[in-house]
């Protein structure tokens, strides 16, 4: 039997494996294409961390207080919400000509997606919690360190990101127009991807919908 340390600290390591899903790093590496900067980068990823985080919270911890059910086609509709989230933000990148945005929307944006990323991601990690312990003040502990661990996890992997582009713009100047198009082209078939699995195969748009939280 995990004690509560052990169990916070496997928590907030997965929270940082959590940050590295395909559809999280797709997201972000849309938003951070073609920018300067790693530090800037790894802003970035901090505030979708802070998004996905206060879902987390909001919505995992409502889950785990009150151990509400989740229907298949709700829990499936979160997620085919994030697969139109990776479409909108790919055409985005591909009608963008400027490198430069404000603060507030370079903040807004990061935001958003990790909000709508924590509502896909809140049932699956409240109903983990709930199989190993019973005590809401740990679950809810556990859910705030996990958290963290995705906030860390995430401005590691947009600061990753972030290199390819710094060095592509300062070695040929027009070289974070093509990243962009490129992490456009990806965000836009990995969304298209997620709804096709979604919406098709796992029945969102049909009679009978099977949902397996992940």
């Amino acid at each position: 039997m995990l004690s509560t340390a052990s169990f916070l600290t496997l928590g907030f390591l997965l929270g940082m494996r959590h940050a590295a899903d395909p559809d999280h790093v797709v997201a972000v590496a849309t938003i951070v294409s073609g920018r300067t900067g790693v530090l800037r980068a790894s802003a970035i990823g901090a505030l979708w961390g802070i998004g996905h985080t206060a879902t987390l919270l909001l919505v995992g911890g409502a889950i785990l207080l009150f151990e509400l059910a989740i229907p298949p086609r709700l829990g499936l509709g979160l997620e085919f919400a994030v697969a139109v989230m990776l479409v909108v933000l790919g055409v985005r990148s591909l009608l963008t000509h400027e490198h430069a945005h404000g603060a507030r929307q370079d903040a807004t944006r990061p935001l958003a997606v990790g909000f709508v990323h924590g509502l896909a991601g809140s049932a699956f990690v409240a109903m983990l919690v709930l199989t190993r312990i019973h005590e809401p003040v740990v679950g809810l502990l556990y859910l705030l360190v996990f958290g963290v661990g995705t906030m860390a996890g995430m401005a590691a992997v947009t600061a990753a990101i972030a290199v390819p582009s710094a060095f592509a713009l300062a070695r040929f100047g027009h070289g974070g127009r093509h990243l962009r198009v490129g992490a456009g082209l990806v965000s836009v078939a990995f969304g298209l991807f997620l709804a096709h699995r979604i919406g098709v195969v796992d029945g969102l748009f049909g009679a009978n919908p099977t949902w397996v939280p992940h």
